[in-house]
């Protein structure tokens, strides 16, 4: 598959699924059909917006082409009438999140590189399509952004993204390596979940002693 038709496919499922994930929040918080069609496009739009616009890429990709709107307002109109369906499966936010991030940050990666850009900012590209789509849906509906919290998320999207990078650098096959890196980031994205990982902190400062 030729490159930009890669990409485009990629940029339209991780649009779809990162849409049905913000849709599907939406639901869980009583939203009417306008909330919960407004955190579809959010949660899937917002990502590649960001992306093509360090890119410089005018229009960006998700308003230049009515095919990803479209795609966004399915996910919102599918999670309206299949929400007791999709929320059989455990977890379907975190499981769609996952998927969502795989695809967008081998997606952002990949256009990266296209653009000429070098391997560290491209590997940052690819993280920030990754997880800016799930930081505006988090932030509208009142919760600290999931990149944010104790579980690893930009890290899943880093080693995503870092599997790309070395596909073009040391020119590997690419179908195969896309589907690595996809399933590199959702493995370790459900894990970090599944198994309580956390990223490293900051150790707290002593509290002070309490004056007589």
């Amino acid at each position: 598959m030729p490159f930009p038709i890669l990409i485009d496919a990629l940029d339209l499922m991780g649009t779809f699924v990162f849409a049905l994930s913000g849709a599907m929040l939406a639901v869980r918080r009583d939203l009417d059909i306008f909330g919960i069609v407004v955190l579809a496009v959010a949660a899937g739009l917002a990502g590649g917006l960001v992306r093509d616009m360090l890119l410089g890429a005018h229009p960006p990709a998700a308003l230049a082409d009515s095919r990803y709107l479209l795609t966004a307002l399915a996910a919102g109109v599918t999670a309206f009438f299949l929400n007791r369906q999709i929320e059989r499966v455990t977890k379907p936010v975190m499981v769609l999140d996952a998927v969502g991030l795989g695809l967008f940050a081998v997606a952002g990666t990949q256009k990266a590189l296209i653009f000429d850009i070098a391997a560290l900012p491209a590997i940052v590209l690819g993280i920030l399509t990754a997880v800016g789509g799930g930081v505006v849906r988090d932030l509208l509906v009142t919760e600290v952004p999931r990149v944010l919290r104790e579980e690893v998320y930009a890290l899943a999207a880093l080693l995503g993204a870092a599997v790309v990078v070395a596909t073009d650098r040391f020119q590997l096959p690419e179908g195969p390596m896309v589907v690595a890196a996809i399933c590199l980031t959702v493995l370790v994205r459900v894990l970090s979940v599944w198994r309580g990982w956390q990223a490293p902190k900051a150790p707290k400062p002593p509290k002070p002693p309490r004056t007589p």
